[in-house]
């Protein structure tokens, strides 16, 4: 339904509303004003995600460009602190200042996050990285759902579970991890935009296994087991039916004739 309304002059007029910049001697305030209607539209529906959730969509569909949606979503995350300012003017006396610190915390917590993410082109890598987890979801559709479970249930309680052991345990784990995310970033960096600079061995990864340096692996053996099951579901009893199997033969009717 979205995506008829969404169509011919109606998506030319939100486009050409929505992402176009500011007149060229105010064009690099443009994704400040964007934050500032983002923050605006979450402060009137007191939520960041029903907005964000508003918006993803349209970014689906064109009508929003990721660029203009990444100041909007930062906005956002301004906007959605002033729930918490407006809870804590409403503490009682004894609690005020405790409640009115906690939602600054908030508030200046998002603020940091902007300062280092945003002002700068080059640093605006959540759109980058955006676009890259785009393009593979699109190759690969099962890849939205493993990264849902590594990054919000596998790896947090992996760091949870370390942290109780101790920071001793969650520093010996996590600086060779770190070292390790940070060595292959800049390999990667090096190899897409300036590969003479490396051994000629570390110029691609193909030294490597296929399973350590691609999806095609996993690819492959996701598809099988889904088809297994498939198979499964459409015959009650399973692999014991041999005309059921993949590529075999199907049973020709009395009296027919195999060509």
């Amino acid at each position: 339904l979205l995506n008829s309304l969404l169509k011919g002059q109606v998506a030319k007029a939100i486009q050409k509303v929505i992402n176009t910049d500011l007149p060229h001697p105010l064009s690099w305030l443009t994704g400040y004003f964007a934050m500032v209607v983002g923050a605006g539209m979450t402060f009137v529906v007191q939520s960041s995600s029903v907005f964000t959730s508003a918006i993803t969509p349209l970014i689906g569909l064109g009508v929003i460009s990721i660029e203009r949606a990444y100041p909007l979503t930062l906005g956002s995350n301004i906007g959605t602190t002033t729930t918490a300012i407006l809870a804590a003017l409403a503490s009682p006396g004894d609690k005020l200042a405790s409640s009115f610190q906690i939602a600054l915390c908030h508030f200046f917590f998002n603020i940091s996050g902007i300062l280092l993410w945003y002002p700068l082109p080059f640093t605006r890598l959540p759109i980058r990285m955006a676009k890259a987890l785009g393009e593979r979801t699109a190759k690969y559709r099962w890849f939205a759902v493993l990264y849902l479970i590594i990054c919000f249930l596998l790896l947090p309680s992996l760091i949870f579970g370390i942290s109780m052991a101790g920071w001793r345990a969650l520093v010996g784990v996590g600086t060779p991890f770190l070292g390790l995310l940070i060595f292959v970033g800049l390999v990667n960096a090096l190899q897409a935009h300036s590969p003479g600079r490396l051994p000629k061995w570390l110029q691609t990864w193909d030294f490597l296994p296929a399973w350590m340096h691609s999806l095609q692996p996993l690819d492959r053996a996701i598809t099988q087991a889904t088809l297994c099951c498939t198979d499964r579901c459409r015959s009650p009893e399973g692999w014991e039916d041999p005309t059921m199997r993949v590529g075999s033969p199907r049973p020709l009717p009395h009296g027919a004739t195999r060509l």
